[in-house]
């Protein structure tokens, strides 16, 4: 799938029109399901929603890749953040595979001197990840609810007419859709400068083992020599046959990165969190 950059709308109300929000773990996030009556009315080009529908899946590999849910293993990694105190203030960052593009969102939070946002699809990134990056720079924290609400349905206050620290943030921010080798591709041979990542963010990305190669590949190509990748995962998804284990395997054969698991999380189905950095890093 062809990779491609998302330009910021110049009229930022529109971005967030007929969107309802919710808030999670102290975050705006715009709600699915609005998401999805708008989508089947015609706003996804992609046809995703109708597909994910019909064929009752989260998941359908080459065509839809998961970007319209929140995934529990994000909050995990949010978690995580803050346990470990770690550091975002003047990084650059990507979210890789960002679907809500929650982690990004935190890292922005954490004063980021740039942050990236990729998912497969490009109606993930107009109709959720955008509008919730552009919610959430517009609502400062003091406006949030309870962040210690995981779910909540109250809607947001209004949003302040003229949101000064919006244009700000939102310059830190670039968007891309499309497959992971194509997006390194469009990255490393743009004319626009461009600075590998200090830090790489991914939820949820290696539940199918064959897009293990492309996404080492994507690391080891866009990952700066000192840089660091938190990874989470479930230990093991069942039907698709990967999990964090097989992933710590085929990274270990490669011999490029050196991985520690960070954090086990032994609630319901058991998930992890990875650190990987350059074998030869300091």
């Amino acid at each position: 799938k062809a990779a491609k950059e998302h330009s910021i709308p110049e009229d930022l109300d529109k971005v967030l029109e007929n969107k309802a929000m919710e808030t999670v773990s102290g975050l705006y996030y715009i709600k699915m399901s609005v998401v999805e009556m708008m989508c089947l009315d015609g706003a996804d080009r992609e046809g995703i929603v109708s597909k994910s529908v019909s064929s009752h899946s989260d998941l359908i590999p080459g065509v839809y890749e998961g970007g319209l849910k929140i995934w529990e293993c994000t909050f995990d990694l949010i978690d995580y953040f803050s346990e470990a105190k770690i550091e975002f203030t003047n990084k650059t960052v990507l979210d890789l595979g960002c679907g809500a593009g929650l982690l990004g969102i935190v890292a922005l939070r954490g004063k980021a001197e740039k942050v990236h946002f990729q998912d497969y699809n490009s109606t993930v990134i107009d109709e959720i990840t955008l509008p919730n990056v552009v919610a959430n720079c517009t609502n400062k924290g003091g406006r949030m609810g309870s962040g210690d609400n995981r779910t909540t349905s109250k809607p947001p206050s209004k949003r302040p007419r003229n949101a000064e620290c919006l244009p700000d943030v939102l310059t830190k921010c670039r968007f891309f859709s499309g497959e992971w080798s194509e997006v390194s591709r469009l990255l490393l041979s743009s004319n626009k400068p461009f600075s590998k990542y200090d830090i790489i963010l991914t939820s949820e990305t290696i539940y199918n083992p064959d897009y293990y190669s492309a996404l080492h590949d994507t690391l080891a190509q866009l990952l700066d020599k000192n840089g660091r990748v938190y990874l989470a995962s479930k230990a093991h998804y069942f039907g698709v046959g990967g999990g964090i284990y097989l992933f710590e395997k085929f990274i270990e054969e490669r011999n490029v990165f050196r991985t520690s698991i960070v954090k086990i999380i032994d609630k319901g189905l058991q998930r992890c969190i990875m650190e990987m950095a350059f074998k030869d890093s300091s």
